[in-house]
């Protein structure tokens, strides 16, 4: 069933739009599985806030340190989102809620764990750019 959603007088197919955000999540996953911190960075916007179990983090310079520490910390981690909802789709910004889970070397020990995740997802010039992620635990 398609949806379609009225901004500004322009017709947006929804189905369209949580297309190309569902792939721009899969690509920011992908990025953050590569473990290199170039490929994640152009997925953040330059306002984005970060917050994560051990703190929030503003602008890219505060987001970038927290996830080359957790690079650092988590070796060869294997990051996953599963149950990825959109309540909020527009043609210029969304809201999507998920769980992720991650498996990955800690302490020279095999870990893994689990949380929730809550981003806002905002079209830019360049294409759809992070706003703000929230993970817990």
């Amino acid at each position: 069933m398609n949806y379609y959603i009225c901004i500004f007088g322009v017709m947006e197919n929804r189905t369209l739009l949580e297309s190309e955000l569902v792939s721009f999540m899969e690509a920011y996953e992908r990025a953050s599985n590569s473990h290199d911190i170039s490929k994640v960075m152009p997925f953040i916007a330059e306002d984005a806030t970060y917050w994560f179990s051990d703190g929030s983090y503003r602008g890219p310079t505060e987001i970038r340190a927290a996830i080359e520490k957790t690079f650092a910390k988590i070796v060869d981690e294997v990051y996953k989102v599963q149950d990825l909802e959109w309540p909020v789709v527009t043609a210029e910004v969304a809201t999507c809620r998920y769980r992720f889970v991650w498996t990955g070397i800690v302490g020279g020990e095999l870990r893994s764990g689990q949380g929730r995740g809550t981003n806002i997802i905002v079209r830019r010039e360049m294409g759809w750019m992070m706003l703000h992620e929230h993970l817990s635990v």
